[in-house]
């Protein structure tokens, strides 16, 4: 399935202070945000409707939210937007600009022959056994945890794993949204 790429928040660009985030249209707050969940600006503009925000964290707890209120077919069409971890999409330049800049912050970039095989033997087990990519916050661990957290997974159900799932796109989108934010600490 070809997605169309999402609106990215211009690398160049300084991040909004929190009070400039509130000030935001629902259109521009969508915009502006869209990326913080793959393929799915939906919940940036479920998001916006929340403001006025307090902190940082508020808008992270927004998106995870609507995340967490939406229906179990739309939770997993958001797993399912997430790329392969060292997958095709890497290897074809086609992920989204947070996606590329997650995976080489972990080295996913630069695996050895060995290692790439491993992630296309976990990647295909992740969408024989539950139909859905191993996601997980590539920014929070490294290769060898990777690794481990995948082979660890693959023994949930698919309720687990939706759930895994669901809890690290939390942990991804908090920090894309500290790093949208110039008084988040995502620097």
């Amino acid at each position: 399935m070809t997605q169309s790429p999402a609106p990215q928040h211009p690398a160049h660009t300084a991040p909004l202070s929190l009070e400039a985030v509130n000030a935001l249209s629902a259109d521009a707050f969508t915009d502006y945000f869209a990326g913080v969940l793959e393929y799915s600006p939906q919940y940036a503009q479920a998001a916006a409707a929340q403001r006025p925000f307090q902190n940082v964290e508020e808008v992270a707890d927004a998106f995870k939210d609507a995340v967490q209120a939406d229906s179990e077919a739309a939770q997993l069409k958001l797993i399912r937007a997430h790329p392969d971890l060292a997958g095709k999409a890497a290897l074809a330049g086609e992920l989204t600009a947070e996606s590329a800049h997650e995976q080489a912050s972990a080295g996913l970039d630069r695996l050895t022959p060995d290692e790439f095989a491993e992630f296309g033997r976990l990647n295909d087990a992740y969408h024989e056994k539950f139909e859905l990519p191993y996601v997980v916050c590539v920014r929070e661990n490294d290769k060898d945890s990777i690794f481990e957290g995948a082979r660890r997974r693959l023994a949930n159900t698919p309720e687990q794993e939706r759930q895994a799932a669901l809890h690290e796109i939390s942990r991804i989108a908090r920090l894309r949204v500290l790093d949208l934010i110039a008084d988040g600490d995502g620097k």
